[in-house]
């Protein structure tokens, strides 16, 4: 007989955390204006708001946190980062900041400019965000598999290279790069082949642009290229992380993913000039060069989080309790974005609540029901996060309109899983009860999912 899958680690500390009653929950929802982001974490049971700097750290990690060097300059904990940096990703120069988003604000203000177009596989929120406080352009050049929840495409974060050497022709002298983002959280956790990732980056030769990799769960990437993708079965997954990046000229990173630390990130370059053109934002946004933001026991744990997370062990138990998810809420009839994405599952509210208006914010109004149902927190992942044109002022309806449920790493047991998958499933079963959604009170006039406040729709 097969012996059962077991996680790859051992639990050696735990968390309480505290169940509530539905009618307490009804009043921090509302309290909360209706927002997710609006509540305080000690009324949540299990969060899946986001897998972002949520992880739990290992041993080695912690271990090498009492080993930080809190040098103002030139510490060693910052060389540690590049030696990982060079050695798993193959870049010679790097840049640490505080997080990922602080990331791409250095690096895109070298790079960006007002009237720009910046073509890449459905741009997630802060690099969006960061493109259009720039008064540029984020143009999705998606394949059109991944729109489809239904069909089960092996790498759904593929870039169509149709559309996009249509806009290279179209566009090239207001194109400063491409941006491919592994994997691809907008369209469902989903990959990138290194096939693609090639033919990407020889449009990007054939046009003179250079490409960037938004890398925050690069590994996972690469654990899907090695399950799905001919003549990688045998490779490591180091080997094909440095495959990958051979495709990029810059990386950006949510260390928070990934190297599972609660706080960090970098910029990773082939370019000497641009390393100094970015350490002057570095310096003005983040901190000196070698801390960027960042102390020194953080970087070390950064560093030591790089190793781990590109081991295939890791990477199986981490994907596959994902997985776990997925297949449950399928085997319940729920409609989610197939195959299973690497970091969450996203569950498709347009087929979940097909009578509800895509103005009353089907995504928001599902993720508010899994809150009061269980006390998981979720996120929308569809209109309210796509933001308002900032041209028109109307609001954008992307083609998915996803609630995703991001597993932490190294937290939750399975039990946990069980518990969000019955509580989506009594949804389900009553789904046809649920006749009004949310309207927006007030918001932001950018990144607004954050911080926006909602009512019941009367």
């Amino acid at each position: 007989m097969e012996l059962p899958f077991a996680e790859s680690f051992k639990i050696k500390m735990v968390e309480s955390i505290r169940k509530s009653s539905r009618e307490e929950r009804e009043k921090w929802i509302k309290d909360s204006g209706y927002n997710l982001f609006g509540l305080k974490s000690d009324k949540v049971f299990i969060d899946l708001l986001t897998d972002s700097g949520t992880g739990a750290m290992s041993d080695h990690q912690w271990s090498e946190m009492m080993l930080g060097d809190e040098s103002y300059a030139g510490a060693s904990s910052y060389f540690k980062v590049k030696s990982a940096i060079q050695e798993l990703l193959g870049f010679e120069y790097f840049l640490p900041t505080h997080q990922g988003r602080a990331a791409e604000n250095v690096l895109f203000s070298v790079l960006v400019k007002e009237g720009d177009i910046i073509p890449g596989n459905s741009h997630f929120d802060t690099t969006k965000g960061h493109i259009e406080f720039r008064k540029a352009t984020a143009a999705d050049c998606t394949i059109d598999e991944a729109f489809d929840t239904t069909l089960s495409h092996p790498f759904k974060g593929n870039i169509d290279p149709v559309k996009l050497e249509n806009i290279l022709i179209s566009s090239g002298e207001n194109i400063p790069f491409i941006i491919v983002t592994v994997t691809c959280n907008s369209s469902g956790g989903q990959p990138v082949s290194i096939e693609n990732l090639k033919m990407v980056k020889q449009l990007a030769d054939k046009y003179g642009k250079i490409v960037v990799f938004d890398s925050a769960r690069f590994a996972e990437n690469a654990y899907f290229i090695k399950l799905r993708e001919k003549g990688y079965q045998d490779k490591s997954i180091r080997e094909i992380v440095l495959e990958m990046f051979a495709c990029a000229d810059v990386m950006t990173m949510s260390a928070k993913k990934d190297a599972i630390v609660n706080m960090g990130g970098f910029i990773a370059m082939r370019s000497k000039e641009l390393h100094t053109k970015a350490s002057v934002f570095n310096i003005m946004f983040e901190g000196y060069i070698t801390y960027g933001g960042m102390s020194g026991r953080d970087l070390n744990a950064l560093a030591q989080g790089l190793y781990e997370g590109t081991e295939f062990d890791y990477l199986e138990t981490r994907i596959r309790q994902v997985e776990y998810l997925g297949k449950r809420l399928m085997d319940f009839g729920i409609p989610v974005q197939q195959p299973i994405g690497g970091h969450a599952v996203f569950v498709d509210a347009k087929r979940f609540l097909p009578h509800l208006p895509k103005e009353e914010f089907q995504a928001q109004t599902l993720a508010v029901e899994l809150y009061l149902e269980a006390g998981v927190r979720g996120v929308e992942i569809g209109a309210l996060l796509a933001d308002r044109d900032p041209v028109t002022r109307e609001n954008r309806y992307p083609a998915l309109e996803l609630m995703r449920l991001a597993i932490p790493r190294r937290v939750y047991t399975n039990n946990h899983i069980d518990v969000v998958a019955v509580a989506l499933k009594n949804i389900y079963d009553r789904r046809e009860t649920i006749r009004k959604g949310l309207k927006i009170v007030t918001e932001a006039p950018i990144m607004r999912h954050f911080t926006v406040t909602l009512d019941r729709v009367c």
